[in-house]
C-alpha cells in the first residue's frame, strides 16, 4: 500500500473516530437532503453499517441530525431525537459553517440544547460546509422526559 493511499484511509477512519462511531453502534439519521456531507455519511457507514431513520424502533447509540436554519423549531427536533436514544448515547448537531446557506447561530444552540435536557461537550469539523456540536444527556435529564 502506497502511503497516499494509507493517508486515506486514515483520514477516514480519524472522522468516524472524531465522532465516537464504533463497528456495530446503531447510529439514526435526521434531517438527511442533498446538502449532507457524503464523505462524512461514508466514513459513518463503513465504519458501522447503514444508518437508521427516525422511524426506527431500536435503542440508538447515536443520532447524527443535520440542521439547517429555517428546518423548524430546533428544540422540537433534539426531543425527538432523544426518543431512542441510549441513556449514555450522543447527539451529533450538523450545522452549516459561517458564510454558508443555512448557517444557524451558535447562541440557538446554545438555547435549545439545554432545554432540550441537554449539554454541549464539544465541536468538531464535520467536513468542507458541516460544523459538528457533541450533545449529552444532562445528568437525570432523560427520566424526567
Amino acid at each position: 500500500m502506497s502511503a497516499t493511499a494509507g493517508q486515506a484511509a486514515d483520514g477516514v477512519r480519524s472522522l468516524a473516530d472524531r465522532f465516537g462511531i464504533e463497528p456495530g453502534m446503531v447510529v439514526m439519521e435526521m434531517g438527511y437532503d442533498e446538502d449532507v456531507d457524503q464523505d462524512l455519511r461514508d466514513a459513518l457507514t463503513d465504519r458501522c453499517g447503514d444508518l437508521v431513520d427516525e422511524d426506527t424502533d431500536e435503542v440508538v447509540d447515536a443520532v447524527l441530525v443535520w440542521y439547517r436554519d429555517g428546518d423548524g423549531d430546533l428544540f422540537e427536533l433534539l426531543v425527538d431525537a432523544l426518543g431512542p436514544l441510549a441513556d449514555n448515547g450522543v447527539v451529533w448537531l450538523l450545522t452549516p459553517k459561517a458564510g454558508r446557506e443555512g448557517h444557524v447561530e451558535p447562541s440557538e444552540v446554545a438555547e435549545s440544547a439545554p432545554t432540550a435536557g441537554l449539554q454541549q461537550t464539544s465541536t468538531v469539523n464535520a467536513g468542507r460546509d458541516w460544523s459538528g456540536a457533541r450533545l449529552v444527556l444532562r445528568r437525570g435529564a432523560k427520566a424526567k422526559k
